[in-house]
């Protein structure tokens, strides 16, 4: 079953959503290391989400690194040892905000 560029935005979104709650807990002694697992995954599902984008989509929103994004997923799924803990906590707090806001830009519009 093909799933939309919709189904496939609100996935983002959603996994976004996931990340930001999992961040208070990502340097906490009891759940750092399953929130950092939680985040990762999540990360992973953005980057499959994105590389299933069709081209048309993501010019449609030409400032989001979109290569970055799907080759991110490429190293938390295939390369999970690469994986910097200060990058991806960057990630979290600096970025999925801001790409959060540009695809629901995109549904206003």
């Amino acid at each position: 079953m093909t799933r939309s560029d919709d189904d496939r935005l609100a996935d983002i979104l959603r996994a976004i959503e996931r990340c930001q709650a999992y961040e208070s807990y990502l340097g906490s002694d009891e759940f750092g290391s399953m929130a950092y697992d939680a985040v990762l995954r999540n990360l992973a599902v953005i980057g499959e989400a994105v590389r299933s984008l069709p081209r048309a989509t993501r010019e449609r929103l030409p400032g989001i690194p979109w290569a970055a994004i799907a080759g991110l997923r490429n190293v938390v799924v295939h390369e999970h040892f690469r994986v910097n803990p200060e990058l991806m906590l960057n990630i979290v707090e600096h970025q999925l905000a801001p790409l959060a806001e540009k695809i629901h830009a995109l549904g206003d519009s």
